[in-house]
């Protein structure tokens, strides 16, 4: 477990009010592979172990000082060597990747404000390969046949509190016997309403931006 004091993903309003002051916030995050979260348009929190890690499961948890309402804001990366988003290319290993998130939010009394589940509003802006036979290829090249890619640009104030993400799709909700969560994941006590999300497919959607407004 790493705990640091304080990419995306729209989390859901949990129970309880929220009054209209700074809080204490806990968060409780883990990412398959990586994660870096935003409140309000700062940055609080990146995971500690990089992206380049090719098995990097781990969770973090970590505590920061937020005005309410606060805007939360997470980009999510699964591992991939380049934008065919494959993993262990060359090796009798190759395979697409598969990603997983979830994270969880209480206040500085215990009590739950926000979590990851289907009400969260994810953006996917990266997409690979377009066709899954790319990862039997004997010399996958990106961007070329099955291992073309999709990138959306990702919006310069999308971690901003007055950014509209009324177009984003919801998250998709997903099984742990889908993700398949390893190291880290089991250290959190994960209240029962906080749900593993990504995108439609676990091993095509690399890259999410995800948000949401706690306390509004």
């Amino acid at each position: 477990m790493h705990t640091l004091l304080a990419t995306a993903i729209v989390l859901s309003l949990g129970t309880g009010s929220v009054m209209a002051q700074s809080q204490t916030i806990t968060a409780d995050v883990w990412a398959d592979n990586w994660f870096e979260m935003y409140v309000s348009g700062e940055k609080v929190l990146e995971d500690s172990v990089p992206i380049t890690t090719e098995r990097s499961f781990n969770a973090e948890t970590a505590s920061f000082e937020a005005d309410m309402p606060m805007t939360i804001a997470i980009m999510a990366k699964d591992f991939k060597e380049n934008d065919s988003g494959l993993e262990y290319i060359g090796t009798n290993r190759q395979q697409m990747g598969d990603g997983g998130l979830i994270a969880q939010f209480h206040d500085a009394a215990g009590a739950l404000v926000a979590v990851t589940n289907g009400d969260t509003r994810c953006l996917v802006v990266h997409h690979a390969p377009l066709d899954v036979s790319c990862a039997k290829e004997s010399n996958p090249v990106a961007g070329e046949g099955a291992c073309g890619f999709t990138e959306t640009d990702i919006p310069a104030d999308w971690t901003a509190p007055g950014f509209d993400d009324s177009v984003w799709p919801a998250a998709v909700v997903h099984s742990a016997q889908e993700v398949s969560p390893k190291d880290g994941y089991d250290e959190i006590a994960w209240d029962s309403s906080a749900e593993l999300i990504w995108g439609e497919d676990l091993h095509q959607d690399n890259t999410l931006i995800c948000r949401i407004t706690v306390g509004s």
